[in-house]
């Protein structure tokens, strides 16, 4: 077709409705075994998940689920606890899959290849019972001793389980008489991947002794939205933008998460890990990875980490007066009062906790010297917000000196990861009339616009990638040190000194010192997190 020729001409274009997706073949053959299988990740993220692979038809036909707990329990018991939580997203717009419906045979092509396990994961003795469950897989299911050890533990486990099966040979790849690999063992290890860069580096060690870097998946479900995937795309496959994205033409980048929810029931994981230790390393860096890192020479999965890993290495470590942390008051959060923080459940009274957390963020290469990068993330804040926002330096202002304009805005390109996925650039326009009078117009793209909707928690490609052993969306371990080293001083800096807790209100944006974060540079304020109050400075 000629090259200015669109999918579509309008978002109710017919020809929208023909554009369709590649369609994905199966995953290999494998057996999963998940570790925690009734706990809160599995619930909630996972299951549904492997649930959606099996409605796409993405799972693979030669598949094996295999839950193991401390909990006694049977397989018949397993399946129809999850079959219940599935049942709690059916017209729940609130929660993480939000479905109008169960697909039963989706369903029940997953269920009828779950079986259960109980036991202790730091004892020898369950590790005996899953090579025989595995065993089992092979000859019911036709796994062909391919499996994925899913991880969804408590953090202080991840280094046992994995010397565990590996004493146990688990992870052995059975080498033929050329030494190749006759079947794949591969594990999966959940967030936070350490506490600090001593204990990342440690773990990193400890894992390394039984594990190869290949067989090793350190997940953040964040890689798996779909708007975070687009980033590479939007920035590579457009002429248009890469010659803009430098710091000849970018002002600052100020990255938000902001989450309404609490602590929840989370009182006594939150105190132990906090909000920069829960999502700067790991969420925010991410984001920080796609929008910064340098072109890759290739989409594969050796070009596109190694090139997040020199943007990481280019990073100077975060100074304790460029980091603000905050913790959530009493207040109203999308019209309902709710507690703060120093009042949830298996919170200290005095606790010295960050909820909120926001830094500024350098990067010493030749793209972005110069260009400072903020981001925000807390929560109970006023609104749900995933968003990029790159702020363009402003245009001369001499072409309108003898005119009614008085100033020049900035332009923005704003990318939407949630809840509203899509793309936004606001740009001057001139009013209709004698005058010559300026006005903050927006292009925006919706993905709900253009490709039909599809319910998915983040995991979906995550765990097919696992399942065809692509790395590329997985954090290595040299990019894993290099984040902990990135914020190891502001970590050290407030664990030294007790802070004066709370200082936002829930509902709010967040604590003034953050504002003061981005004043000190000159005319830079924060874009407000409710987008009907958006801030065009």
């Amino acid at each position: 077709m000629p090259d200015d020729q669109l999918i579509g001409t309008s978002p109710t274009a017919q020809t929208l409705g023909s554009l369709t997706r590649q369609q994905v073949p199966p995953a290999d053959p494998c057996a999963m075994v998940v570790f925690v299988a009734s706990g809160d990740m599995a619930k909630r993220l996972l299951i549904p998940a492997l649930y959606n692979l099996s409605r796409t038809k993405v799972l693979p036909e030669r598949f094996a689920l295999i839950g193991v707990d401390l909990a006694e329990g049977t397989a018949e018991n397993w399946r129809d606890h999850l079959y219940g939580m599935l049942k709690t997203f059916v017209g729940n717009a609130g929660a993480e899959f939000d479905i109008d419906r169960i697909d039963e045979a989706a369903w029940q092509r997953l269920a009828e290849k779950m079986s259960y396990l109980s036991g202790d994961l730091t004892k020898p003795a369950l590790y005996e019972e899953i090579r025989g469950a595995l065993g089992g897989a092979e000859k019911a299911h036709g796994t062909q001793g391919n499996a994925i050890f899913y991880l969804a533990v408590a953090d202080r486990f991840f280094g046992i389980a994995v010397e565990q099966l590996g004493k146990a040979k688990l992870t052995d790849q059975g080498e033929d008489k050329k030494g190749k690999p006759r079947f794949w063992r591969r594990v999966v290890i959940e967030k936070p991947f350490g506490h600090s860069l001593a204990s990342a580096r440690e773990l990193n060690a400890r894992i390394l002794r039984t594990l190869d870097e290949d067989q090793i998946f350190r997940i953040d479900h964040f890689l798996g939205k779909s708007t975070v995937q687009s980033i590479m795309a939007f920035r590579f496959a457009n002429g248009l933008f890469e010659p803009i994205w430098n710091r000849d033409r970018i002002d600052h980048v100020q990255i938000t998460v902001a989450e309404t929810v609490g602590v929840e029931e989370r009182g006594k994981f939150y105190e132990q890990t906090g909000a920069l230790r829960d999502m700067v390393p790991n969420h925010v860096f991410t984001l920080l990875s796609m929008v910064a890192m340098e072109p890759p020479t290739g989409f594969d999965a050796t070009s596109i980490r190694s090139k997040k890993a020199e943007l990481f290495a280019a990073m100077p470590a975060v100074k304790p007066a460029q980091g603000v942390r905050g913790q959530y008051g009493a207040g109203t959060v999308l019209g309902k009062k709710v507690k703060s923080y120093r009042k949830e459940a298996n919170v200290a009274v005095d606790s010295n906790v960050e909820t909120y957390v926001a830094m500024k963020l350098e990067i010493d290469n030749w793209r972005w010297a110069g260009v400072p990068f903020y981001f925000r993330t807390g929560k109970h804040m006023s609104q749900r917000l995933t968003e990029i926002a790159i702020r363009f330096k402003q245009a001369p202002y001499t072409a309108f000196r003898d005119t009614v304009v008085d100033t020049l805005r900035p332009n923005w390109l704003v990318l939407n990861i949630a809840p509203d996925e899509g793309i936004s650039l606001q740009f001057e326009v001139r009013r209709r009339g004698p005058v010559v009078d300026l006005a903050a117009v927006k292009m925006d793209f919706h993905y709900d616009d253009w490709f039909p909707k599809e319910p998915n928690v983040g995991y979906e490609t995550l765990i097919y990638d696992v399942m065809i052993g692509d790395p590329t969306l997985f954090m290595r371990a040299d990019m894993v040190e290099q984040s902990w080293r990135i914020v190891q001083p502001v970590l050290d800096a407030w664990a030294e000194k007790k802070a004066d807790f709370p200082d936002y209100d829930s509902g709010s944006d967040g604590p003034k010192a953050a504002d003061e974060l981005l004043t000190c540079g000159g005319e830079r304020a924060w874009r407000s997190v409710i987008p009907a109050q958006e801030n065009r400075q």
